[in-house]
């Protein structure tokens, strides 16, 4: 809002010395946008084209007294606060030109200056006041027009949407009940409150009989038809957490109850709700991998058979390498050594590759089966660390080795011992061939509430976050940074046989800064002392 100070003034007398001492006591006040006129013609004419704040006229004026003067100035400017001054005698015809035009005051000759300041000041700011009301009403009515053609419309538009609504919901509805997947709503709890006819045709069961179920009543973790766990705590299941939104579940099964069939499937998991963590709801997606199990298996016994029958030939060739670099057939020269030794080398990790293809075909065919036996802990993980410690010199490697056993105690533990022995072989090989020269590599072995933990850290390059979740996957060639010349088996390997020990092994790295593999195997400690003592 304006300052009252700012207004514009008009004063209008036909005495020039009147309009004078106005003005200047005006201008000592602090108002500094004063006009002043000595015939109202004139006035009226500065009026039409300049909307002044306050008007202040004289009513006796020859040509055109104040009340004239006052009424034509109202037509061009309706807003403004008009005082009339008036002699003792005129004061009748003031008060009636107040009622009449609307002014705002009128006041008598002489006057007090400080109540002429005064009703000048309120005049100004009720000018003001008045403009910013037309001005509202003005925003109000505008709004009020747009309001009015919105409501025209929002019928309209509501009766469309509704129609697109309509549209999207039945070609959804199209897709659901139409796609070769089964899926199914449940919630928090794991019970199932809606299917398509795909996961009626997968278990066999109609959509009445599924809602009364939950979906660990119709979904196995394997052959052996184990109930897949679920995490009902804080209202959540399969883990699904605050921290995670989806879950993937692999090697399950779905009995059809009218065939009896073992149904391999895939179900991804999603959480669709979850402003109230007890009302969430989550959509899961059944896919029969049926033919992609029988083509993963053809695939394998191929690889498998063709990987057994390398085996003799390779044998064959690395034996009679060796009977030729022995001399069996005459003496050879250093060239000849040379090549010769080379040829067998690559043999024997030809040899190794074919192995490592053999074993992990018998892990995921499930036909190997565990040789344990109980034997020192300690002795194992020595015999690992002495048959490595040659290429730690060789490397200007630190590699140490320390154990960490409750009461400074031998410790026996039941597991297969060829294995284990291959798992931390596998994971110290690692750090020594990936800790640059002069590094450091510390193993530890540790016991704890029967458990043993096997952990081997290193400061060597590190593994980028975005290659960690890639590391215990088959072929898996090191990292994005660094690429290995091995097998890219190993650490598969490791995680098969630590699994099938019933165990966790996982990998926490950071890059220029090193990386710390761990093992955990539960309750396979064998000794006399109780749990209590260990702890």
């Amino acid at each position: 809002m304006k300052s009252n100070n700012n207004g514009k003034i008009v004063i209008v007398d036909d005495e020039k010395i009147v309009t004078s001492a106005f003005k200047m006591l005006l201008k000592v006040e602090g108002f500094n946008d004063v006009h002043e006129f000595n015939e109202p013609k004139s006035a009226v004419e500065f009026v039409r084209e300049n909307k002044p704040d306050l008007i202040v006229s004289d009513f006796m004026m020859p040509e055109m007294n104040g009340l004239e003067f006052l009424t034509e100035a109202k037509k061009y400017c309706p807003e403004t606060s008009m005082i009339l001054l008036t002699g003792y005698a005129d004061k009748e015809n003031a008060i009636k030109a107040i009622n009449e035009i609307g002014l705002y005051k009128y006041i008598e000759k002489p006057w007090d200056n400080n109540d002429l300041i005064m009703n000048i000041k309120n005049g100004i700011e009720r000018s003001h006041l008045l403009e910013n009301l037309r001005n509202k009403i003005a925003e109000l009515d505008r709004a009020n027009t747009k309001l009015e053609e919105y409501s025209a419309n929002l019928e309209q538009l509501v009766e469309e949407r509704t129609k697109d609504l309509m549209v999207a919901n039945a070609k959804l509805s199209g897709i659901i009940t139409y796609c070769a997947d089964g899926i199914l709503i449940i919630n928090s709890k794991g019970k199932i409150e809606q299917v398509n006819p795909a996961v009626e045709n997968l278990t066999g069961l109609d959509e009445k009989s599924l809602i009364s179920k939950t979906f660990q009543e119709i979904a196995f973790t394997d052959s052996k038809l184990q109930n897949i766990a679920s995490d009902n705590k804080n209202g959540n299941i399969f883990g699904l957490g605050d921290d995670k939104s989806e879950i993937i579940l692999r090697d399950c099964y779905v009995i059809n109850m009218l065939s009896k069939e073992q149904i391999p499937v895939e179900v991804s998991f999603a959480l669709i709700s979850d402003e109230n963590p007890e009302n969430s709801k989550y959509v899961g997606v059944i896919r029969n991998v049926t033919e992609q199990k029988e083509t993963e298996k053809l695939r394998d016994d191929f690889v498998a058979t063709l990987t057994h029958d390398m085996r003799t030939p390779l044998l064959a060739a690395i034996q009679t390498l060796k009977f030729f670099i022995e001399g069996a057939i005459g003496d050879l020269n250093d060239k000849q050594k040379i090549i010769l030794n080379t040829m067998l080398q690559s043999n024997e990790d030809l040899l190794g590759l074919v192995n490592a293809l053999l074993e992990v075909y018998r892990f995921e065919s499930g036909k190997l089966e565990l040789c344990k036996t109980v034997f020192p802990v300690k002795s194992l993980v020595e015999q690992c660390y002495e048959e490595l410690k040659p290429l730690a010199v060789s490397k200007a490697l630190d590699f140490k080795l320390n154990f960490d056993f409750p009461n400074k105690e031998e410790y026996e533990i039941e597991a297969d011992r060829g294995e284990l022995k291959r798992v931390i072989t596998n994971l110290c090989g690692n750090a020594l061939n990936y800790t640059n020269q002069n590094g450091e590599i510390n193993v530890l072995v540790k016991i704890q509430n029967n458990d043993l933990i096997f952990s081997v850290a290193d400061n060597g390059n590190g593994i980028p976050k975005s290659d960690i979740p890639h590391l215990f996957k088959r072929f898996s060639q090191g990292t994005s940074v660094k690429r290995s010349t091995g097998t890219g088996l190993g650490l598969y390997l490791s995680r098969q046989i630590i699994e099938a020990h019933g165990g966790k092994i996982w990998v926490e790295s950071k890059v220029n800064k090193g990386s710390e593999f761990t093992f955990l195997l539960t309750n396979i400690v064998k000794n006399n002392i109780t749990k209590e003592e260990v702890r």
